[in-house]
């Protein structure tokens, strides 16, 4: 199954769509009873089943054995995590100030030319430990003020942004207990801002139609709008993952980020500025050397439907009851 998903999830799968073709957030989505077909049905089984089966691997002693090697083949990068961050997000937002116009990522612009200095100054705040909490409060205040500008609905794209603003803050205050770290809430807000992202595949696959027009080989054969549908499953499938057991997340972050990296190739420079702070918690995640407890494989398929249908429900409701007509001022 993961040698299927690596092929559907073509380089240029993984840009959002939002950076390189018109789109209308208000626009009503396909219903989403579209999905109710033969084909989304198998892709969903398939992937629950896979994720099933990969747990049941982290349980035997091959699996343990895996766990062992990827923890020492990682270790380095695991004690170095906390710089790692420090450093590509403050390029991160030098980037954004250097390429200005832009609040946190490409789609949301802006006129003002105070943004661009704010997002240079949350990046000076990385320099000092004790001025992390600055930059978390920074982040948060950029993502309230797009969401002034763009809608709620729009910015929910993108709970990743007050993972980092949580996993900064954490950091400042030494917090964490048995079960959660910083990186822990960060990984669930980038597993959460996958899977929300994924349904956007299926409520408005229209948007990709034009990106298909100028790359006629991302959908690597398929008709396009089954393209999407897999694509779809394929996204939230790996962003579920990231909310799984050891050896299954740090599988998915690996495919995620590379995905994510080769996609620069085939889109440019936006698509390396863009997704900057989620490949490097995808990093973070593969090299996460801390044990947790497995599962048992027969509850997988149980989580992984009932989280696709609340997710699912989730933005349908959500857009509806942002942009019913009754909504409007």
């Amino acid at each position: 199954m993961f040698v299927i998903v690596s092929f559907i999830l073509s380089p240029p799968a993984s840009a959002h769509v939002k950076w390189f073709a018109p789109y209308d957030v208000a626009q009503s989505p396909l219903p989403a009873g579209w999905l109710l077909s033969s084909d989304f049905v198998l892709l969903v089984c398939a992937a629950a089943l896979a994720l099933a089966a990969a747990v049941a691997v982290e349980n035997t002693r091959s699996g343990r054995h895996l766990v062992h090697a990827l923890n020492q083949a990682t270790a380095e990068i695991d004690a170095e995590g906390e710089r790692l961050m420090l450093a590509v997000y403050g390029a991160f937002f030098v980037s954004l100030w250097t390429a200005g116009g832009i609040i946190l990522t490409p789609e949301l612009a802006t006129s003002s030319p105070m943004i661009g200095w704010f997002q240079l100054l949350v990046a000076a705040f990385l320099i000092w430990r004790p001025t992390l909490i600055l930059t978390a409060l920074g982040i948060v205040a950029l993502y309230f003020y797009a969401i002034s500008q763009y809608g709620l609905f729009h910015l929910l794209d993108y709970p990743v942004f007050l993972g980092a603003a949580a996993y900064f803050a954490l950091t400042t205050l030494g917090w964490q207990t048995r079960l959660y770290r910083p990186l822990d809430v960060l990984r669930i807000a980038t597993g959460i801002t996958l899977m929300w992202a994924s349904v956007e595949k299926w409520a408005y696959p229209d948007w990709t139609l034009p990106v298909f027009a100028e790359h006629p080989d991302m959908a690597t054969g398929f008709e396009p709008m089954f393209f999407m549908k897999a694509a779809g499953v394929v996204e939230y499938t790996l962003g579920a993952a990231l909310l799984a057991t050891p050896l299954v997340r740090r599988a998915a972050a690996v495919m995620l980020a590379a995905t994510f990296i080769s996609a620069v190739m085939e889109f440019g420079k936006i698509d390396a500025i863009g997704p900057a702070p989620i490949i490097i918690v995808l990093i973070l995640i593969a090299a996460d050397t801390r044990p947790q407890r497995t599962w048992s494989p027969a509850a997988v398929p149980i989580l992984y439907l009932a989280g696709l249908a609340a997710t699912i429900s989730a933005y349908y409701c959500g857009h509806q009851w942002l942009f019913r007509p009754d909504a409007a001022p």
